[in-house]
């Protein structure tokens, strides 16, 4: 329920904000599991809670969404051990080593009668549109991961005009400078995690966790390295960390935050996680948006 890393999309045309029309359209792309045959598969799901038979979640000016993924696990290990003796009897049989075509033949043929044995994992991906400020925010810190679910929602929604949310040219350049401490969006104070990389192909990284950022030891890394990932703080509010790549993640919300709403209690499932996800997500937005207009002010 409580997001923890997320990336950002922001829209160039506003979607529907008609929650019937974005439950039907969901609903048309439901997850089904997976058949024997599948290797992967992925569609909507709930995102209040299972027990809750809606694709679709309103909550003010947002509507919440989730995707589920499942997919067969074949380990590496268990594929080569039934492998080899396949593979050694076909070039025993032609009298030469297979090509690297024919094994990679033979390896996708062996995976396809191993997937009805196989274990299969599931995971969920939430996500939530705000209309208020046009953009999509996803809970999951992987850019490809991400993708996966505006692919699904451009296939339900028909069309989905979403870019990442941050310029990186000037995230970069604002990256150094909140690492000297300079030019923090508004509400925020620098942390104490950084991570830094030469520019170079193969270039030096340096870690710094649970330090003092604005020491000499830490500055003088700005001469030859670039920052690509630095933590910052609300009072009272969120902690967050910034890479260069528009990613904001290891999330946390302050125990006022999570707190506010420990006395309606649980005894309404629906109304109690209505509430979390409110409370969640608007310190969230009030965090981005901060983020958002500080590498705005230099247009």
């Amino acid at each position: 329920m409580w997001f923890k890393n997320v990336r950002v999309y922001k829209l160039s045309a506003p979607l529907s904000t008609d929650m019937a029309v974005w439950e039907q359209a969901l609903t048309e792309f439901r997850f089904t599991p997976l058949s024997a045959q599948d290797a992967v598969k992925s569609g909507f799901s709930f995102p209040l809670h299972a027990s809750i038979k809606q694709y679709c979640h309103a909550c003010q000016h947002m509507l919440f969404f989730a995707v589920k993924r499942q997919e067969k696990i074949l380990p590496a290990a268990v594929i080569n051990e039934e492998m080899q003796p396949k593979l050694e009897a076909l070039e025993q049989e032609k009298g030469r080593p297979l090509s690297r075509k024919e094994k990679q033949s033979l390896k996708e043929e062996l995976q396809q009668s191993l997937l009805p044995r196989a274990f299969s994992r599931s995971t969920l991906t939430q996500g939530y549109y705000d209309a208020e400020n046009q953009c999509l925010v996803i809970n999951s810190g992987s850019a490809g991961k991400a993708e996966d679910v505006l692919a699904l929602l451009r296939k339900a929604l028909g069309s989905l005009p979403a870019l990442p949310w941050l310029d990186n040219h000037k995230l970069n350049a604002h990256l150094q400078l909140w690492l000297q401490n300079k030019a923090l969006p508004q509400g925020f104070v620098q942390g104490s995690d950084a991570e830094l990389k030469a520019p170079d192909e193969e270039g030096a990284k340096v870690k710094f966790s649970n330090h003092l950022l604005t020491t000499t030891e830490v500055q003088s890394h700005l001469e030859d390295k670039l920052v690509t990932s630095i933590s910052l703080e609300q009072h009272e509010g969120l902690s967050v960390a910034i890479t260069d790549d528009g990613a904001i993640k290891r999330i946390k919300f302050h125990d006022l935050i999570t707190a506010q709403n420990d006395e309606l209690g649980w005894d309404d499932l629906t109304v109690r996680l209505d509430a979390d996800l409110l409370l969640m997500a608007s310190a969230l937005n009030s965090a981005l948006l901060s983020i958002s207009q500080q590498l705005s002010a230099t247009d």
